[in-house]
C-alpha cells in the first residue's frame, strides 16, 4: 500500500490499517477518492503557499511521494506562447537535489533550502487541517 494511501487512511479513520475501514459506522458518508484526486486537493493548498497565483498563470506544488516534491508553473509570455517550468525536489541523505525541467541537477542550499523547508512545513500543516481535518502535531481529529 502506498505511503499516500496509508497517510490518507490514518487521517480519515485514525488508522492506516485497511481492515479498520470496515469497522466504520454504517451510514457515514465516504466517497472513494483516488491518489491523483488527493494530490489535486493538496496541490490547491500548495499553489497558494507562495502568494496569490497571477492571472493567466497555473501553479502546482505538491508532495508526490515520501522523498519527492513537485513545483510546476505555467503561463503565457508576452508573445502569447505557453511557457512552463517543472522543478522536482528530491530529499536525499546528502541534501535536497533540485532537478529543473529534467536537465539541470544541483543540491540546493541557503535561502532556497530554507524556503523549501518552510513551504513543506506549511504544506503539511495546512493540508492536515484543511483536507484531513486533523491537528498536524498530534494527528487527532479537529473539533
Amino acid at each position: 500500500m502506498s505511503r499516500l494511501v496509508k497517510k490518507t487512511l490514518a487521517l480519515l479513520i485514525g488508522s492506516d490499517n485497511p481492515a479498520d475501514f470496515m469497522k466504520l459506522p454504517k451510514g457515514r458518508p465516504f466517497k472513494a477518492i483516488t491518489e491523483r484526486e488527493l494530490i489535486q486537493l493538496e496541490s490547491e493548498i500548495g499553489r497558494e503557499l507562495f502568494g496569490a497565483v497571477p492571472s493567466g498563470h497555473r501553479r502546482e506544488f505538491f508532495n508526490l511521494d515520501p522523498h519527492t516534491w513537485i513545483w510546476y508553473e505555467e503561463y503565457l509570455d508576452a508573445n502569447g506562447n505557453k511557457q512552463s517550468t517543472t522543478t522536482r525536489y528530491e530529499l536525499q541523505e546528502k541534501g535536497v537535489l533540485k532537478a529543473q525541467d529534467g536537465a539541470r541537477y544541483s543540491y540546493i542550499e541557503g535561502e532556497e533550502l530554507d524556503n523549501l523547508l518552510i513551504a513543506i512545513n506549511m504544506y503539511f500543516e495546512q493540508v492536515a487541517r484543511k483536507i484531513y481535518k486533523r491537528d498536524p502535531s498530534t494527528g487527532k481529529k479537529l473539533l
